[in-house]
Order: C-alpha cells, then sequence, then structure tokens
C-alpha cells in the first residue's frame, strides 16, 4: 500500500501528494500531523493486582481508583485466556502464546509488556505513538533501577517509589 505526504502546498493551488519513500510515515495525505502522547501506565503484578498507576495526559478520561482496580482485573482475566487461545500451544509442539499484546481503537492504544516473572506494564498512548514497545521496555528497566533494587520495596505490594517517579517522568515528559 503506497503512502502518501504532502508534495507541494501554495495558497493559491491545490495540495499534491507523492508517494513516500519512508514506510514509517504512516500519516494519511488528509490528516494534519498530530504529535502523539503518552496517556497513562498501569504496573500489574502477577496476580492481577493494580500495584502502580500514573495519568500522562489531561485528555485521557479519569477513572475513579475503583475502576483502575476494575481494569487491571479484568485485563488480568482476558490475558490470561488469551494465552490458552492460540492453536499451536505447547501441546501442538508450538511455542506457547503471549496472550493479549495490544489493543487499538480510534481514541487510543493499550500495550502490554510482561515480564519473566509475570508482571504486566500496561501502557495506553494515542493510536500513532511510535515505538510503544521501546518505550515499554525503558519503562521496565526504571522499574528494576529503581522499584526492585529499593530495599524498602515488597514484591507485590504497590509502587511508592520517589526515584521511580521521578525517572519516569523525567523519561516521559519529553515524550507529550
Amino acid at each position: 500500500m503506497p503512502i502518501y505526504t504532502q508534495h507541494s502546498v501554495a495558497p493559491s493551488t491545490i495540495p499534491t501528494y507523492k508517494v513516500s519513500p519512508d514506510p514509517t510515515n504512516l500519516v494519511p495525505p488528509f490528516l494534519p500531523p498530530t504529535s502523539a502522547m503518552i496517556l497513562s501506565l498501569l504496573i500489574l503484578n502477577k496476580a492481577g493486582g493494580l500495584v502502580y498507576h500514573r495519568d500522562f495526559s489531561n485528555t485521557f478520561t479519569k477513572l475513579s481508583s475503583n475502576d483502575y482496580l476494575v481494569l487491571a482485573g479484568t485485563f488480568h482475566g482476558v490475558h490470561a485466556i488469551t494465552t490458552r487461545l492460540s492453536p499451536f500451544g505447547p501441546s501442538s509442539g508450538g511455542t506457547p502464546s503471549s496472550g493479549l499484546e495490544v489493543m487499538e481503537s480510534e481514541h487510543f492504544r493499550m500495550q502490554c509488556f510482561q515480564t519473566l516473572s509475570g508482571t504486566k506494564f500496561l501502557l495506553f498512548t494515542e493510536p500513532q505513538q511510535p515505538n510503544v514497545d521501546v518505550i515499554l521496555r525503558r519503562i521496565y528497566e526504571l522499574y528494576a533501577d529503581y522499584v526492585m533494587k529499593n530495599p524498602f520495596y515488597q514484591i507485590e505490594m504497590p509502587i511508592r517509589c520517589e526515584a521511580f517517579d521521578r525517572h519516569l517522568m523525567a523519561y516521559i515528559k519529553p515524550k507529550q
């Protein structure tokens, strides 16, 4: 599928478009380029409990604390079900499914990164946000450095670590 970009625009002429040689340029010609935003981050423990939540945007609909807990539990259940839906599971000699990784709508994109220990990082972004997987891996590195190495943090408990919050905001803010 060809990707179109604006070729020339003059006030008295109709814009013309040409095929873009850059396959990463996914903006259709009828939409103005917009900056993508990271909306929210949720971290779930291996039992599906919400241990961390942070909103990064005022445009994201605010939910109550109870709604975030329900969202975390629901996602955990759906993720567990989707790991068993693959027709190429361990019984057929294939690799096990990793479950639900990306859910995309017109208004947001939710991407999940699951660690080997079962902790899940859910990142809500605008649909056009690039490199969400790279952002999630960097957030996981910050989590490993500032939460897991904190001698006062108890595993599976809510995350209350100022150093993690500070470094997370420093990493996310330039991407807004």
